[in-house]
């Protein structure tokens, strides 16, 4: 693989930041990471060889290959030692419009109008964020999703002034990192996937407010159907494939009795105005036990290292993943 296609920095070594960075080490590149300090850094590598040891369990990255994936990537507490002859960096700074518009300022005047200046903001807009730079043209968003090493999907999101040029590389480097890439060609709030993720969100709550089901119900609904049939088939594949004449038909019906509500409903309100945020305090819809909670998250890794495995299996067939000699 030609890893010469871009020179990359991440800016962040936290959740995202060290995960980006490991995306772009296993796909062979070169990788330089900045961390706002010495306990920042070292959470970052922790990160990383925490990652690294469960890839290594379940056979997605060879145990041979350990020690040189993690020698592609390179922290550093400097900003400018960062940053200096890369030609593509992705900001994964805390979401703080403020924050980010200063470190895209300063970026504008440390790098050559040519670096590709991206964002893995998952809310906030390209065009906001570039609006203190000279270049706004070389600013997009790449929206990875949490985590980052495991979920295939980026989104690539276009600002008012976001050049053509810009998403094309953008889009060349996200494919040789084995990432499978979608462009957003308005800068909408919410992209698309959190778009769509909130309006099943948003009647899954309303269909527990009118006490249809239980919360448990209501989340095997998603698990045991549309949660399966949708890794292969979006919501419109899978309206051609069941059937135009028949989705209409229910659309028709079923549109206008679903929810409009314009805020979160009643019981999340509580459970938030309560101190009650899920799994970081202990309880939200559900308890959250050290138990329950290790349980789920060794479980949501596992199905993602699952489907991840069979995506590179499918780029190998396909040529786009080369092994270490």
């Amino acid at each position: 693989m030609n890893t010469s296609i871009e020179k990359l920095a991440i800016l962040g070594s936290g959740t995202m930041g060290h995960s980006i960075a490991l995306c772009a080490a296993m796909a062979g590149f070169h990788v330089k990471v900045w961390g706002i300090d010495d306990n920042d850094i070292q959470r970052g590598k922790e990160g990383v060889g925490g990652k690294l040891n469960v890839l290594t369990t379940y056979e997605v990255v060879d145990s041979s290959e350990t020690k040189s994936i993690q020698s592609r990537i390179h922290f550093t507490t400097s900003l400018k030692e960062c940053v200096n002859e890369v030609s593509f960096i992705i900001e994964g700074i805390p979401e703080n419009l403020n924050l980010k518009q200063k470190m895209f300022q300063e970026l504008d005047a440390l790098c050559s109008p040519d670096v590709i200046l991206a964002s893995n903001t998952s809310g906030l807009s390209p065009t906001d964020i570039a609006s203190l730079t000279s270049y706004p043209e070389r600013t997009v968003v790449t929206h990875f999703w949490n985590p980052g090493h495991l979920i295939p999907l980026v989104e690539i999101i276009r600002g008012e002034h976001t050049s053509k040029e810009t998403v094309d590389r953008t889009m060349e480097l996200l494919k040789y990192m084995n990432k499978k890439p979608i462009v957003v060609k308005k800068d909408i709030l919410g992209s698309i996937g959190n778009r769509l993720q909130y309006a099943l969100f948003r009647e899954a709550q309303y269909i527990l407010e009118q006490g249809v089901a239980s919360i448990e119900d209501i989340d095997k609904a998603v698990c045991y159907s549309i949660g399966r049939r949708l890794s292969v088939t979006g919501p419109f594949m899978t309206a051609d494939m069941g059937g135009l004449d028949v989705f209409d038909s229910i659309s028709s019906y079923l549109f206008p009795d679903l929810s409009k509500h314009e805020e979160s409903f009643n019981m999340m309100k509580n459970l938030v105005d309560e101190g009650n945020y899920g799994q970081k305090t202990g309880k939200g819809f559900y308890q959250w036990s050290q138990d329950q909670s290790k349980k789920m998250n060794e479980e949501r890794e596992q199905q993602l290292i699952y489907w991840l495995k069979r995506d590179l299996v499918a780029l190998k067939k396909d040529g786009f993943v080369e092994t270490e000699n």
